[in-house]
């Protein structure tokens, strides 16, 4: 089988593997609405600690960082980007769980995060 051939199939096995990740998360919402329950449960934070994040720093809200598609696995960055869109993660609606010690957003192709602070 040629290159060109294996890139096709392994695009196809991606797209699969999308298509099953969009499926799961949407029948996670679509259970999470028929039992009623007011607040999703939030993902192992593993599935953003996986990337590779670089570290800034902002006048107005310190250090954070970000990772970007390029630097990263694209099937692993394009799930936890999608998990943050479907959670409308923003800088004023951040996406994070009881156990995270980090916060999550995305804008413009790129997911940012900051040390959450503990009481």
């Amino acid at each position: 089988m040629s290159e060109e051939k294996i890139e096709k199939v392994l695009a196809l096995i991606a797209d699969a593997g999308n298509a099953l990740e969009a499926l799961g998360v949407k029948m996670k919402y679509g259970v999470t609405e028929i039992i009623d329950v007011k607040e999703a449960i939030a993902v192992l934070e593993e599935t953003f600690n996986i990337l590779k994040f670089d570290k800034q720093q902002g006048n107005r809200i310190g250090e954070f960082q970000v990772a970007y598609k390029k630097a990263n696995i694209l099937e692993k960055f394009q799930q936890a980007f999608n998990i943050l869109n479907k959670n409308n993660a923003t800088i004023r609606n951040r996406y994070h769980d009881d156990n995270y010690l980090f916060s999550y957003w995305i804008y413009t192709e790129k997911i940012y995060r900051q040390k959450l602070k503990r009481n």
